[in-house]
């Protein structure tokens, strides 16, 4: 379906004080995961909103951490939230509590069966960090692994040096997923994944099945089963700009921009379902 007026007006976000803050809505669905767990220590001097919408901006924008404007927080206490949820593994417990209601949401069941998995490389920076050469892409840096749900959810996403070949990569990520779906039996995949080795690596994990979606032989656009979902929530991902490069200095952080940017476009559905 095109950009049409109507639909326009629905994600129209130019009420709001930045295109990436919440919405009243939205805010609603992400305020219980950040709502104080304790009651010792200091009160907090910032709203969790104001904090939380410092993260969309700087996820949405790709700016610098000092370069945050002046009505949010001080980057240094965002920064210090950011790490938190990343290092408590906050940021997955919502990605996944989000993924389970949008599949709800959409008439789904809870628990996932099957999964795609897909990888891109992209170009890192002087940040430093593990980073390799991706001689299939001409790429030096680092290899995004996600794996999605059938409707484009992710469930997780690992991080490595892009020389680090899809079927030798994929195993970690596999068993990742298995431990926080234990429902899933079945994962789709392209060539890249093809071989003994990769079954070899996941044999353990049974029953679980790897079934490699071939290209076309046709000589023109075609879309392939399955694989085009994993294809859509890759760009999906990529409208965060902070994703446009590899920015971070640890793959820790790496993988929790992946995570927020899913949250972002989760929470943005779940508030219009």
């Amino acid at each position: 379906m095109g950009w049409t007026k109507t639909a326009g007006r629905r994600h129209d976000r130019r009420g709001l004080r930045y295109a990436s803050d919440c919405t009243d809505g939205e805010w609603a669905i992400i305020a219980p995961f950040l709502a104080p767990t304790t009651k010792v220590g200091r009160p907090r001097l910032h709203r969790a909103r104001d904090v939380w919408n410092a993260i969309q901006y700087l996820a949405a924008t790709g700016c610098q951490w000092a370069q945050l404007p002046r009505d949010f927080p001080p980057f240094t206490t965002v920064q210090y939230h950011f790490y938190r949820m990343r290092d408590s593994g906050l940021l997955d417990t919502i990605n996944a509590v989000l993924a389970a209601g949008v599949r709800v949401a959409e008439g789904r069941e809870v628990e996932p069966t099957a999964g795609i998995i897909d990888s891109q490389s992209v170009k890192t920076t002087e940040a430093g960090g593990p980073r390799g050469y991706d001689a299939g892409k001409r790429i030096k840096g680092r290899k995004r692994h996600i794996a999605t749900d059938t409707a484009g959810n992710l469930l997780d996403a690992l991080v490595h040096p892009a020389d680090i070949q899809d079927r030798d990569g994929a195993p970690s990520l596999i068993e990742r997923c298995r431990d926080a779906y234990p429902s899933l039996v079945r994962f789709f995949a392209d060539g890249g994944y093809a071989g003994e080795k990769l079954r070899n690596a996941i044999a353990h994990l049974n029953p679980l099945a790897i079934e490699i979606v071939k290209r076309s032989d046709a000589h023109r656009f075609v879309v392939l089963p399955r694989r085009w979902l994993v294809e859509r929530a890759i760009t999906w991902l990529n409208r965060c700009r902070r994703l446009a490069k590899d920015w971070e200095a640890s793959v820790a952080s790496a993988e929790a921009w992946l995570v927020i940017a899913s949250i972002r476009r989760m929470t943005r559905r779940l508030a219009k379902l």
